[in-house]
């Protein structure tokens, strides 16, 4: 009996890893950056890569990463969990950026280009349509989906961007100083030149992808005015857009069925049904 569920184990740890897609495999970047695939059943379906939040010090890989996977799998829509690179924990806790590099802009960036492309590449294999390739982001993950949209050459960026309490702006009164320190660098983090061109308000292109975008007013932790500054740039730019700002929810509830409150749980809803319009 003990054989068996050894075997079972190792099997299921066998299939995870294999799973695992390095994006960066066969390139000149020697970076290991990871994403984790959930297909959805049939053929042509629409794929959203997923971008964890975590201040761009970590990632929330469970409630804002797999759990969210498996939703969109469960909703038809093939999902991709993308680990892109970030400052870690260490560089939280000691400033060691101040002498070596370390991870930092535009490293998340370049990391979310690159997966953009290599599911475009593969999507015979995957059975996506890559002209329905999107991006969701929580958190800061919602700031480094939005500058795809805003950034990457018209070809090249997401068909669409779902953002979930996103940090947005590096420059205004609410920016997220713990996002944009992670970002940055702790010897460019006050570079004023930097924080203007990556404060996602200031910088919506005319050809910005449709964006579906929400929050709560009672979040602690990135300011409800990080989204109505870009819902005003997005509206100023007659971009296609969607926004809800809920009363209650707070910050980080991903798709928990516990977290949050029941009015912010509705964005799921919200998110299947406008996304519909964008792939009938």
């Amino acid at each position: 009996m003990k054989g068996i569920l050894f075997f079972g184990i190792f099997w299921m740890i066998s299939v995870m890893c294999k799973a695992q897609i390095n994006i960066w495999e066969n390139t000149s970047c020697h970076e290991k950056v990871e994403m984790t695939p959930y297909l959805a059943e049939g053929d042509n379906n629409v794929a959203m890569i997923i971008c964890p939040g975590g201040s761009y010090f970590w990632h929330d890989m469970n409630t804002e990463g797999h759990d969210v996977a498996k939703w969109l799998q469960s909703n038809g829509i093939s999902a991709f969990v993308l680990r892109y690179r970030t400052a870690n924990v260490f560089a939280f806790i000691l400033p060691y950026r101040y002498f070596f590099r370390g991870n930092r802009f535009p490293d998340p960036q370049n990391d979310l280009r690159r997966a953009l492309s290599v599911i475009r590449n593969d999507s015979n294999k995957h059975r996506i349509d890559p002209n329905k390739v999107g991006v969701m982001g929580f958190s800061a993950g919602g700031h480094l989906a939005m500058y795809a949209a805003e950034f990457l050459p018209p070809k090249e960026r997401p068909s669409f961007v779902a953002l979930v309490y996103p940090v947005i702006t590096m420059i205004d009164y609410c920016t997220h100083k713990r996002s944009r320190r992670a970002l940055l660098g702790e010897n460019k983090k006050n570079n004023k030149e930097l924080q203007q061109s990556l404060s996602l308000e200031r910088n919506v292109p005319k050809d910005c992808p449709p964006v579906f975008l929400v929050n709560c007013k009672d979040d602690p932790i990135v300011k409800y005015q990080n989204s109505i500054l870009l819902d005003s740039a997005l509206t100023s730019n007659n971009i296609d857009h969607k926004y809800i700002l809920y009363q209650t929810g707070g910050h980080s509830f991903g798709v928990s069925e516990k977290k949050g409150s029941s009015e912010s749980r509705q964005w799921k809803d919200e998110f299947i049904k406008w996304l519909k319009k964008y792939i009938q």
